[in-house]
């Protein structure tokens, strides 16, 4: 197994949390940089508390900082900016997500680190930005999830509003800072500067939804809940089967008129509300009864089985662990286990893209395990070393008498 290598040689400063930043410093760690995570004295990462834990690290943290180098710093104090100032000397791309104004206040936002390296790219993460409206407001991932509209939209229309369970928002901001990471390394490539990026939640929730705002701002009319069906086609969506769910797309006539051969439905076909897409969709409650009466009789496999030999797009909706033991997680190689000396390591997904076979990863670093040697690397002496060092060493409780 090879380890991925594209971006050897670039070192990358993150000065993030949770999941956004890290995800896109994450990122740049697999395809080979160097990436130093600066976390506080205090405890550092926020995710390193998140349960659950695989021995005594968050499972969380462990997916989103494999591969990275910690060094611990106090950025409030004087001796822990210089050290980041020098450290950044050295970096290619610093990758932040602190509230607009925090990093300037600290004397390390994109103004004083352009100043000191003109060829940097400086990429800010955020929930909304700077702009006036909503620099302020906070940014969690259901926040913004609620904020866009996606929860007023997911979701049976007879239940409550339904977060995405998976962390859409942050994931994807995440891969927009670092493809916009990337576009600035390809411009400072032909022009030699640096850049600014900036990357918020709230831009990616919008462009998650962006053909459902395209076709709102075309039609005037507001997408609202409607299960797992979909507003463009019919049939499109789950249906219970006698012992579970499973999924048609079903989404033009011709596959429309496969499933009929198959449920042994051909009446449908006759009947003029059916006979096109826009006729199913304005339809769908009454088409769905029929199909439901008959899909609830067989199992999901001897439909799927059945359908998929007809040329159906058919699927059964499967738990979580039924998809991570399907023979195809297996065949992409996606499951990884990371090297390190952790008796306990969590099996993680490598990115998607680059190469199929799986790279060799490190597991994520303990709190402030690559200090001594990051420091050493910016030209601290040993005893600048021991004093930092102390100076952000984790208090140890009183004992009691």
């Amino acid at each position: 197994m090879t380890v991925q290598k594209t971006y050897q040689g670039l070192r990358v400063l993150e000065l993030g949390s949770v999941i956004a930043g890290p995800f896109a410093a994450m990122i740049f760690a697999d395809l080979g940089a160097d990436v130093v995570k600066i976390e506080s004295p205090n405890g550092g990462d926020d995710s390193r508390r998140v349960p659950p834990n695989l021995g005594t690290q968050s499972t969380l943290y462990q997916m989103m900082n494999r591969n990275k180098r910690s060094l611990v710093l106090d950025l409030k104090a004087e001796r822990g900016r210089e050290a980041l100032l020098r450290l950044a000397d050295s970096a290619d791309i610093v990758i932040e997500s602190f509230r607009p104004g925090v990093s300037d206040r600290l004397g390390i936002g994109y103004a004083a680190l352009r100043e000191r390296s003109p060829a940097l790219i400086y990429c800010s993460v955020s929930a909304f930005g700077e702009s006036p409206s909503g620099r302020g407001l906070p940014g969690y991932d259901p926040l913004i999830q609620a904020f866009v509209g996606l929860m007023s939209m997911t979701g049976d229309p007879s239940a409550p509003p339904a977060r995405v369970a998976a962390s859409v928002i942050d994931l994807t901001t995440g891969m927009w800072a670092a493809m916009g990471v990337m576009a600035a390394l390809a411009r400072r490539a032909q022009d030699g500067k640096g850049h600014y990026v900036e990357s918020t939640l709230v831009d990616s929730g919008y462009m998650l939804l962006c053909h459902q705002i395209s076709s709102m701002l075309a039609t005037g009319e507001v997408p609202t809940r409607i299960g797992s069906a979909s507003p463009i086609a019919a049939p499109y969506e789950a249906y219970r089967t006698a012992d579970g769910w499973l999924m048609i797309a079903a989404g033009n006539d011709a596959s429309f008129g496969r499933l009929c051969k198959a449920l042994g439905l051909p009446e449908l076909l006759e009947r003029d509300e059916f006979r096109s897409n826009a006729g199913r969709i304005g339809h769908r409650h009454e088409l769905n009864a029929i199909l439901q009466q008959c899909l609830e009789q067989e199992t999901s496999a001897s439909w799927t089985t059945l359908l998929e030999a007809e040329g159906v797009p058919v699927g059964p909706v499967q738990d979580l662990d039924q998809a991570v033991q399907h023979p195809i997680m297996a065949e992409r190689a996606m499951l990884v286990v990371p090297e390190g000396t952790a008796p306990q390591r969590a099996s993680i997904l490598r990115v998607p893209f680059d190469d199929a076979r799986p790279p060799r990863l490190r597991a994520a670093p303990t709190l402030g395990e690559h200090s001594a040697e990051i420091l050493c690397e910016i030209g601290l002496s040993t005893e600048e070393i021991d004093v930092m060092l102390s100076a952000t060493a984790p208090a140890t409780p009183a004992k009691k008498s």
